[in-house]
């Protein structure tokens, strides 16, 4: 095993790649290092905490040739762990061809002793027409086979092969290329491509192709070429990606653009410096933009650099909390784009596979799109597997006191209704019976104590779902619902049959007036 899980939330994994030089924690953050021109020095990347770099095998051949042969790839960026190289595709993409063949550049990347491999591939990149990027992935296909036919007969073992996922928006063509690099024995794959779209802020886009090679490919870590905005972080991480790598602090550093937990802004814009890395406290915002370009740029990269390393580091600790789908909520504020892309989550159902059954901490419900979290929706199918002889039913809301047989409403209504099935209801969870009202997270998660409003049935079809299947299956002659203001605008959208139905608004003192 090249790759342990210890804690996973979401698809997101917290867990340990290991490699030749060293061992990678995931998610990781593996910072583009230029193997000729390289302007924050290495040496920092690892004080910093970075345990893995990549860099350019096809522009270290063109400039090093037989020396990097002789030297190998780690002293030739002076960096001693787990070393990346990317074969020359992002050159592809940007040039359109390269004048090597497949074999020979997975040879020299094999020769330079890199410790995780990417084959030639043939980057789709977006925007292309369906026959275009078809044809591109046969071609990363043909390629791939060649590299690891090479490294097969040579007996390569150490190196971590990546298998180049390609297809672009053309998820058909995802599942097909990741599908057969699978078959091949890749052991890692690798997402080609997603720049344009991440330039774009096409998140919907980049997740429906990311979910589309997760739900390929369960248990392969999995890379994420050009990521490395700390806005995609959290959403690529929940997706299910691993590790992700992106010369951006350097690039944005060019342009004076400034990283920060919601985005980046121009330097020149900015009045303050929040930031608290050692850059930012050691001046003021005028002393910073008064720089000399040449030392800005630096300064500005490093302090990008903190930035990612925050972003990574309070990913890995919301999946060890139980908390990355809150985490990724608050994020998706910071742009309506990225909102549009978490609200994709709900047809995600593979999320439900890696988040634990139970967790330390109640969970939070706030809106309406809380009710598709895998922890919702995994125990609405348990609830709704639930069967009683009794004809007779009380529907209540749920209490701030949990579990539900705990609360004095409860004592009340079970004194009063001995022969009937009592059972709360909540919007995210659906109807729960009292006999089970105690597992988790039933019993522990928190709303706002406000009255919880709905518009209609359409915001929370879940719960309409859940009442309705629970109705359907359990043949009650009566059914008493004291319905709160949410449960009011669900009755009115639904029609609900009984022989004797009677319904009586929530208030103080209700049930003594049953």
């Amino acid at each position: 095993m090249f790759f342990e899980v210890s804690y996973s939330d979401l698809a997101g994994r917290i867990g340990k790649i290991k490699t030749p030089s060293g061992t990678i924690e995931t998610p990781a953050f593996i910072p583009v290092v230029h193997p000729v021109s390289q302007s924050v020095d290495v040496e920092f990347l690892k004080k910093l905490g970075f345990e893995a770099v990549i860099t350019n095998a096809y522009i270290t051949l063109k400039q090093y040739g037989d020396i990097a042969r002789q030297k190998g790839i780690h002293e030739i960026i002076n960096f001693d762990g787990p070393v990346m190289t990317d074969s020359g595709g992002y050159q592809v993409l940007e040039y359109g061809t390269i004048d090597l063949e497949p074999s020979f550049i997975a040879q020299f990347e094999k020769d330079i002793e890199s410790d995780i491999c990417v084959p030639l591939d043939k980057p789709t990149g977006y925007g292309l027409s369906y026959e275009v990027a078809e044809r591109y992935v046969d071609e990363t296909i043909r390629n791939s086979k060649e590299t690891l036919d090479l490294i097969k007969s040579n007996n390569n073992t150490n190196s971590i092969w990546v298998g180049p996922v390609q297809g672009a928006e053309h998820l058909d063509l995802v599942k097909k290329s990741a599908g057969l690099l699978d078959d091949m024995g890749y052991e890692m794959m690798a997402l080609g491509s997603p720049v344009q779209l991440l330039e774009s802020y096409e998140f919907a886009i980049l997740a429906n192709i990311i979910a589309t090679l997760k739900s390929t490919i369960m248990s392969k870590p999995i890379h994420l070429f050009g990521a490395g905005h700390p806005l995609t972080i959290p959403l690529a991480v929940a997706l299910g990606c691993d590790t992700f790598d992106s010369a951006s602090y350097i690039l944005y550093a060019r342009d004076n653009r400034y990283m920060h937990p919601n985005g980046t802004s121009k330097l020149d814009n900015l009045t303050y410096l929040a930031c608290q890395c050692p850059t930012c406290i050691s001046m003021t915002a005028k002393e910073f933009i008064s720089l000399k370009d040449d030392e800005r740029t630096v300064e500005l990269a490093k302090h990008n650099l903190y930035v990612l390393r925050s972003e990574v580091l309070s990913v890995r600790q919301a999946i060890m909390e139980g908390r990355l789908w809150d985490y990724v909520a608050q994020k998706a504020r910071a742009h309506p784009k990225l909102m549009e892309a978490f609200k994709l989550f709900k047809n995600y159902k593979y999320l439900e596979d890696a988040t634990p059954l139970y967790k330390k901490k109640a969970i939070f419900f706030m809106e309406s799109i809380d009710q598709y979290r895998p922890e919702a929706s995994r125990i609405r199918r348990i609830l709704s597997t639930f069967r009683t002889d009794k004809k007779k039913i009380v529907l209540f809301p749920d209490t701030e006191v949990s579990p539900f047989y705990c609360s004095q409403e409860y004592f009340k209504l079970s004194k009063k209704f001995s022969d009937y099935q009592i059972c709360a209801y909540n919007p995210f969870i659906g109807i729960i019976p009292i006999e089970i009202s105690d597992i988790y997270p039933v019993a522990h998660n928190v709303i706002s104590k406000k009255k919880f409003n709905c518009n209609s049935s359409k915001d929370y079809p879940t719960f309409v779902s859940s009442l309705q299947e629970f109705l359907s299956c359990n043949f009650f002659d009566e059914i008493l619902i004291v319905a709160d203001d949410f449960m009011q605008g669900i009755i009115q959208d639904i029609q609900i049959t009984s022989k004797n139905l009677k319904v009586i608004e929530n208030s103080n003192g209700v049930i003594d007036q049953l």
